[in-house]
């Protein structure tokens, strides 16, 4: 058990980038193993995705004030400068003395003892510089370096928005991600929850598009102690893929499949929407993601749906049978970025490229589930448009009997001339997604 936040963060960071693994399993998994004081859990949690997210701008730090590049570091003091540089630059609430201070102890905690000179030099430079990073001139370079994103990115994101729109989204992207409810109208109302939360000290807050969502604000200590989880009173969606399920708008009494369903958010969304009547086929290919399918459903005590693995891209035993088919496709997740602090480092275009491919084969195997005169809601959470246009072109291209359908007017927010949803999370304040209806035509 460690419950030296700095040092649990450095064992973490040291465990993301020597074997891979994901930000929020490493981060998970040690912070179960260590019981750490709630203040010391947020310390670390804000060290361990801030230095990820922030890691080029962090190593811009040390390239203007080391003699070696950042890659010329060794591995293990380079985190440890991005621990200190990350407290120094971000972490406004933390002593510049005690950044440094705890930063220099960790060096000498961690085999690096003769170099602890260097880093409290280089971090008491950093101070007495009061440093501004040296920033090309190029834009998008600019933009990458200073907001900590690859160059491929932020290109898009200028040409999609333009210079000033796409550095408040990269602005955007790098704050602490809210944590929205999706209050479970079979149980309880937004009210109650509302009452329960503010009763114990918590701060909520609506959202105004989203009829059945609240907002958290701040910190709220461990998710599972909070009123009303045990009783499945709520889960937690974000708003922008709360707003999938309203555009499916699935009836009672109708067939619905989930072709894409762990671990099930959406899936138990569509049980809500329909009074648990009906029946929901939810299928998915990957058994760990099933389980946590199982337990979401149990929590909420949802009766209508079935659960089985298994591929979507092949199966057959569904033609013709479905009223809706939601379609929540895997995908790079770029328009959570902000919740994936490593999302941005692991995407590459040629990865994109295959997941666009894979999304194409869902598409054209799931569509043959739904019946004549039925929907299907195609939906990502990422805004890059291989992944999303590209991939609804091509379909309607190839299956002339599909056409878009474009929301209803009172829809919560507005469509695309196209018909489809494009949400852009600095405009919306919301996670980045991707949704369109397609209406099989009666032939």
């Amino acid at each position: 058990m460690n419950n030296n936040p700095r040092q649990l963060a450095f064992i973490i960071l040291q465990e993301i980038y020597r074997k891979q693994v994901f930000t929020d399993v490493a981060l998970d998994r040690h912070l179960k193993k260590n019981d750490l004081i709630d203040a010391n859990r947020r310390l670390v949690t804000e060290l361990v995705y801030g230095c990820v997210r922030r890691q080029r701008s962090l190593d811009a730090i040390i390239d203007q004030l080391a003699k070696k590049k950042s890659p010329q570091q060794h591995p293990y003091l380079r985190i440890i400068l991005h621990i200190g540089l990350y407290q120094l630059s971000y972490l406004e609430q933390i002593p510049e003395s005690a950044a440094v201070d705890t930063t220099v102890e960790l060096a000498k905690q961690n085999k690096f003892a003769k170099l602890a000179g260097f880093v409290n030099g280089l971090l008491r430079e950093y101070i007495r510089q009061n440093l501004t990073i040296n920033l090309p001139e190029n834009p998008v370079q600019k933009l990458g370096i200073s907001y900590s994103f690859p160059n491929w990115i932020v290109k898009y994101w200028i040409e999609e928005l333009g210079l000033t729109e796409a550095e408040k989204l990269c602005y955007w992207f790098n704050l602490s991600p809210s944590i929205d409810l999706r209050i479970n109208p079979l149980k309880t109302s937004v009210e109650e929850v509302e009452i329960a939360m503010k009763n114990i000290g918590i701060s909520v807050s609506r959202i105004l598009q989203v009829p059945q969502a609240l907002r958290l604000n701040g910190a709220v200590g461990q998710i599972q102690k909070l009123p009303g989880y045990n009783e499945g009173w709520w889960s937690i969606q974000d708003s922008s893929a709360q707003l999938v399920c309203y555009l499916l708008n699935p009836q009672p009494g109708e067939i619905i499949i989930d072709a894409c369903a762990a671990p099930g958010g959406k899936t138990t969304h569509i049980g809500e929407l329909m009074g648990d009547n009906g029946k929901i086929f939810a299928i998915d290919m990957t058994a760990s993601r099933l389980k946590k399918l199982e337990s979401n459903t149990e929590r909420l005590q949802l009766k209508s749906i079935s659960i089985s693995r298994g591929d979507s891209r092949n199966l057959t035993e569904f033609i013709n049978q479905a009223d809706r088919v939601l379609l929540d496709v895997p995908c790079s997740g770029l328009g959570t970025l902000h919740r994936r602090a490593d999302a941005r480092w692991r995407k590459t275009l040629e990865n994109i490229g295959e997941l666009a491919k894979l999304q194409g084969e869902l598409l054209e195997n799931a569509a043959k589930w739904v019946k004549p005169g039925g929907v299907l809601v195609y939906a990502t959470c990422t805004i890059y448009p291989l992944e999303n246009e590209g991939v609804i072109e091509k379909f309607l291209t190839n299956n002339y009997e599909w056409e878009i359908e474009a929301p209803t007017v009172d829809f919560m927010v507005s469509p695309c001339r196209e018909g489809w949803i494009k949400i852009w999370p600095h405009r919306e304040q919301m996670d980045g997604f991707f949704m369109v209806k397609l209406r099989r035509k009666v032939i």
